[in-house]
């Protein structure tokens, strides 16, 4: 906003200056033409009289004016053979042909655009008719012609433009100076507002917007500010809610599985057996959905703003939690591709430790016995590469469009146990972080989860 209001304010300036100074220029350099023209043609005339009498003292008079004229002008006089004089005649040409048989002066600027390199002023040279000394009614006797360079008058001209044409960036160099000041006093509440909203983005809910600016701006900003007064009560009363649901909800599940163990434990039916496993087994399928579903309101919530933390640490610390539930099914993971210089990447604290936990999760429930789950971590200029690729059986494209909606289940991926929402928390937490999860197939034909995140502009330790 702040360069397209200083093009606005250069341009407005520069029109400005092109009506002021073009115009200006225009008329200085027309009234250049026809003072050097009227100049020209009163020397010529005065040197056709001249001609016109053709007496000996005359034509001396003639050839001395011509010689002082050539000597403090650039011009040079072409007279018509009718005075003994050493003076050049002018070529045969249209211009003295309407001189000596027409009797009409001609101005020649040698050029349609401005002028040429010299102007040609061609005069009749008339004689006295009949003794009377009126030179607009006697015949023409010859033509007097002054061809004027116009070197000087293109220098002028340069001179004219020129100094209009550097006065003119001046003035657009200050107009910029002044449009860049102005304008960032005029945006400098957007900027405020602008900086409210990043903070906000980020989960820092306590971003205020000075009241500053003009009047529409510090309206803007008071509504905002009330705003954020709102929504930093409603979250923190959802964050109560997520805290009281927690605990309420997690306590009686957690008493009712222990009561399934002591009963499974006391009985020595079979069948009473088979069932309490079951129900065992749904109550182990409830607690997964309620931690989803808390996990699901803590990430809508923005409780906490994304911050530089490494890859490499997070990954090998959640590896080392899960290789011992794999080394039971006899699957290995396996840590590959470029960590050096422990990457940083810019997430909130906690999300990381989830995602790898749901993604890591799914992958070792769809491996078969044996198999390896293999993880990435791939830095690419401004973000970095998480991907983990299982051996399982993968997903169809219709599942893999499907596959992040929330308690959708693919048996494929999650088998009968999942809660349809890990993959829906992955999404949640790295979309909340600024970044990217996408589904493909990986090398061996098993499922590869690929995950984008930002990397941090510092460089880890």
């Amino acid at each position: 906003m702040i360069r397209q209001l200083i093009r606005s304010y250069v341009l407005l300036v520069a029109v400005a200056i092109a009506l002021f100074t073009v115009p200006v220029a225009f008329t200085l350099t027309d009234q250049l033409r026809r003072d050097t023209a009227d100049s020209v043609r009163r020397e010529a005339k005065t040197m056709a009289l001249l001609l016109g009498n053709g007496n000996a003292p005359s034509c001396a008079a003639l050839a001395k004016m011509a010689d002082a004229y050539r000597g403090e002008t650039p011009g040079k006089v072409q007279v018509t053979e009718r005075c003994d004089t050493n003076l050049q005649s002018p070529k045969r040409d249209a211009a003295l042909t309407k001189a000596l048989e027409q009797g009409k002066p001609t101005t020649d600027w040698g050029s349609s655009f401005i002028w040429g390199p010299q102007l040609e002023i061609t005069v009749p040279a008339r004689a006295d008719k009949d003794g009377l000394d009126d030179r607009n009614n006697g015949p023409v006797v010859g033509a007097v012609r002054i061809a004027y360079s116009t070197d000087d008058m293109t220098g002028r001209l340069w001179q004219i433009w020129g100094f209009r044409a550097g006065l003119a960036v001046v003035v657009l160099g200050v107009a910029a100076v002044i449009g860049a000041g102005a304008a960032r006093r005029i945006t400098r509440p957007l900027r405020q507002l602008n900086d409210m909203a990043s903070k906000f983005s980020d989960g820092d809910l306590t971003a205020r917007s000075p009241v500053t600016g003009p009047p529409e701006t510090q309206t803007l900003a008071r509504t905002l500010n009330q705003g954020a007064e709102r929504l930093d009560t409603l979250v923190a009363a959802q964050r109560i809610f997520v805290a009281d649901a927690s605990h309420q909800l997690r306590t009686p599940l957690t008493a009712l599985r222990l009561s399934l163990d002591n009963i499974a434990d006391g009985v020595d039916d079979e069948f009473v057996k088979e069932d309490v496993e079951q129900a065992t087994a749904e109550v182990v399928r409830m607690s997964r959905l309620v931690n989803g579903l808390l996990v699901l309101a803590r990430a809508e919530a923005k409780v906490s703003a994304a911050e530089p933390l490494s890859l490499a640490d997070i990954v090998r610390e959640r590896l080392s939690v899960w290789r011992p539930a794999a080394d039971e099914r006899g699957v290995t993971i396996t840590l590959r591709g470029s960590a050096d210089g422990r990457p940083l990447v810019l997430t909130s604290p906690g999300h990381l430790d989830q995602v790898l936990d749901n993604v890591l999760s799914n992958a070792l429930e769809v491996s078969p016995d044996g198999g390896t789950i293999t993880v990435r971590v791939e830095p690419r200029g401004d973000e970095v590469i998480l991907s983990v690729d299982d051996e399982g059986p993968g997903m169809s494209d219709a599942e893999k469009s499907r596959a992040f909606d929330r308690f959708w289940r693919g048996q494929g991926l999650t088998g009968k146990a999942g809660s349809g929402l890990g993959l829906a928390v992955v999404k949640q937490l790295v979309t909340d972080d600024g970044g990217k999860v996408a589904l493909g197939d990986a090398p061996g034909g098993g499922l590869s989860v690929r995950i984008s995140l930002r990397a941090s502009t510092r460089s880890g330790g």
